[in-house]
């Protein structure tokens, strides 16, 4: 058979050559269409967005509204460990590049906006080469470090980090009290890699104002909104300032969605309220998050005109649902919510499945997976009282509203019986899902950071070192033995110097560059197994 004129006989196709008719037509038509296949996928593109809640990062100036940060409990230190351990978490996202967006809630609200550094980069650019314990370490802080607001010293830990890149944007409050009396101290401040258009602060009688940023994404507007609602979750009197902030958004969302009902937008923050409050407090009549902002479970209700939001705490099972802790049961009191226009084939759209809670054991999650709170005092360490949240997205070049993304797993609300949480701290479980040093999974190395904040069970030499400090050797390799039990220190440090050996429970993680296993109690001393009551 005689090979056609597009095909040379081979596996190797071809274009036409030009004795073909209408071959420069064609090469010109096909040019085109790849083209703008290639610009296509060059310019789609997946980012991420966080939501945390850094559990109030304060300036250095020593002018604060809340007495646990006036300078005599809160120095420059405090503010190099908070941080630089809030940059520690960027670091672990994003293959250590950190999060595209940043919704950050709890930066304090400059009580000294006078002194505000306008020009963040040019500040960063003159101080690179000096790291930020060394700048906080002068002693007096010289008056154009101690001015500085907080997002300036955390852009300054992300930069030490090689975490660099974003834009700020911050309401626009200024110091002073709400209706209440009380002061404004916290605000909401975003963190964007993509530029900012526009800036809009939403402001409601005796509550934290809104921040609305929108931004461009490869060509596209996305806007994103920061809460921080009143907190007290079951308390009626805070609900109802909670719905004035929820009546403040839904009115601005609904200016949007009337001019553009497919608009890509992400409500995130820390809304005091959890994703199924009408139901685990059903004696509040109506709640800010569901029956006023229009919160809900089902995405494929996106699809109807029934509903434009959705909580993605619903993608996970119930039995994972959980940010932060009160009373011993998990809370969902942040949120990452969505519009509709994230679930359809045009502009910025949600990656389906990719939601999860920022839970790193050994970092901000302690052996429990509970969040490894900010703590004051001699010895700053800590995170923040809440775990962030990440989701991903995608630019997508179909500019098909009337069609839906696939979902994988569409979970629908129905069957919530509201019932909070509890936190499992049982030491049975634990202990007996304890590592040993000698058999570990994988074959991995104890030092290689896949088992910070697991717990293993040691028996091995141990010493008091010429510092005093409880020493055993694992492996060949040294570890400090410390616990924050004061109690607990006379009996450990009497039976090392009787027997020269230590048997324990301990958490393995690093402190200051130093290697260790964390006694979190009597109960770990000692290799016996606790009995189940």
């Amino acid at each position: 058979m005689r090979p056609s004129p597009e095909h040379d006989g081979s596996d190797n196709f071809s274009l036409p050559g030009p004795s073909f008719p209408g071959w420069w037509v064609m090469r010109w038509f096909l040019g085109i269409l790849i083209l703008a296949a290639s610009l296509t996928i060059s310019r789609a593109r997946e980012f991420s967005v966080m939501e945390y809640n850094v559990e109030n990062l304060f300036d250095a100036d020593g002018v604060a509204a809340y007495e646990d940060y006036q300078p005599e409990k809160y120095t420059p230190a405090h503010l190099a460990t908070k941080a630089a351990n809030i940059a520690s978490l960027f670091s672990r996202i994003e293959g250590g590049r950190g999060p595209d967006v940043a919704i950050l809630n709890e930066i304090e609200l400059d009580q000294t906006p006078e002194t505000t550094v306008n020009d963040l980069p040019a500040w960063l650019e003159s101080v690179r080469g000096r790291s930020l314990t060394e700048l906080l370490a002068q002693s007096p802080l010289p008056p154009e470090l101690a001015g500085l607001p907080a997002e300036a010293w955390l852009l300054k830990a992300l930069d030490d980090a090689g975490i660099h890149g974003y834009h700020v944007a911050t309401t626009d409050e200024r110091p002073g009290t709400y209706e209440s009396g009380h002061p404004l101290a916290i605000r909401n401040v975003i963190l964007s890699r993509f530029p900012i258009k526009s800036v809009r602060t939403h402001k409601t009688p005796s509550a934290r104002a809104i921040l609305e940023v929108e931004m461009e994404v490869d060509g596209h507007p996305l806007r994103i909104f920061a809460n921080h609602w009143k907190s007290g979750a079951s308390d009626p009197e805070n609900e109802k300032i909670r719905i004035g902030n929820a009546r403040t958004l839904r009115a601005r969302l609904d200016e949007i969605f009337q001019e553009d009902p497919s608009a890509d937008v992400i409500i995130a923050g820390d809304l005091n309220s959890h994703y199924n409050q009408n139901r685990r407090y059903r004696e509040l009549k109506t709640t800010a998050i569901n029956d006023i902002l229009g919160s809900q479970g089902n995405e494929l209700a996106l699809r109807s005109p029934d509903a434009n939001l959705y909580n993605l705490w619903f993608e996970l099972p119930s039995d994972q649902r959980g940010s932060d802790i009160y009373q011993h049961e998990w809370g969902t009191l942040v949120h990452l919510i969505l519009s509709r226009g994230l679930y359809d084939q045009n502009g910025v759209q949600y990656v389906d499945g990719s939601f999860q809670v920022v839970k790193i054991p050994g970092l901000n999650a302690d052996v429990f997976g509970r969040p490894v709170r900010w703590s004051r005092g001699q010895s700053p360490r800590g995170f923040s009282d809440h775990f962030p949240l990440l989701a991903r997205f995608r630019t997508t070049e179909d500019g098909a509203r009337d069609r839906w993304m696939p979902l994988s797993h569409a979970v629908r609300a129905e069957g919530d019986s509201g019932t909070p949480r509890p936190v499992n701290t049982s030491l049975v479980d634990l202990f007996d899902a304890s590592l040993s040093p000698e058999n570990l999974p994988g074959g991995g190395s104890m030092r290689d950071g896949s088992f910070n904040g697991r717990v293993f069970r040691v028996d091995a030499p141990a010493r008091i070192d010429q510092r005093g400090i409880i020493r055993v050797t694992v492996q060949g390799q040294d570890y400090e033995v410390f616990t924050y039990k004061k109690n607990l220190r006379p009996k450990i440090r009497e039976h090392v110097l009787e027997t020269g050996r230590l048997a324990f429970h301990g958490e393995l993680g690093t402190y200051r560059g130093r290697w260790q296993f964390v006694l979190h109690g009597p109960e770990w001393l000692g290799l016996t197994r606790i009995k189940t009551p």
